[in-house]
């Protein structure tokens, strides 16, 4: 019994710190520096970024001179909103958030804007975990079967191993706790 046992064990430690936070939601600034204007090639701002549900779109114009609309996609390529409005914002600092995974389409309605190349075309994916990859196992590995005594002590792995899972969860908690 003055003989130690060795055994193999791995347990993924991100197992115990719980499952990984999903990705954080993301505020863009529509048209970035140039925010909501005639200026900007919406376009080419709207393919720089993948967008999440739950991320946040921020027009900021001066009001009375923009708008920000929510439109269909028919709507979209005519510019025309006679029908196919689906939400219209015209404080200035409009906040949207994207609730849904599916493609979304904004113009501005202000006479000439819209077919001026105020427009953009969104598709928003689910959110996402950050990737597996970065979970960290620790692992250590068994020595070679022989038929020496040491072999003896598999009757106590499974004891051993439980009494390491728990301790092993306990201190999951106390990470949890205070980081």
């Amino acid at each position: 019994m003055g003989i130690p046992c060795i055994f193999h064990v791995k347990f993924p430690l991100s197992s115990l710190l719980g499952p990984e936070p999903s990705k954080r939601s993301e505020v863009y600034t529509v048209g970035d520096e140039e925010e909501w204007n005639a200026d900007a090639d919406f376009v080419s701002w709207s393919q720089k970024y993948k967008f999440s549900v739950g991320d946040v779109l921020r027009f900021t114009y001066v009001k009375g001179q923009h708008n920000a609309y929510e439109v269909t996609e028919d709507t979209y390529r005519s510019c025309n909103v006679s029908s196919g409005v689906l939400a219209k914002y015209e404080s200035g600092n409009d906040q949207i958030k994207l609730k849904q995974a599916k493609k979304y389409w904004f113009i501005c309605n202000v006479p000439g804007h819209c077919l001026g190349g105020m427009r953009f075309s969104i598709d928003v994916k689910e959110a996402s975990a950050t990737s597996g990859a970065n979970s960290t196992s620790a692992t250590i590995t068994p020595p070679p079967e022989s038929s020496s005594p040491l072999n003896s002590c598999k009757s106590y792995a499974p004891a051993v191993r439980w009494s390491m899972g728990i301790n092993l969860m306990a201190f999951g908690i106390l990470v949890r706790l205070y980081f």
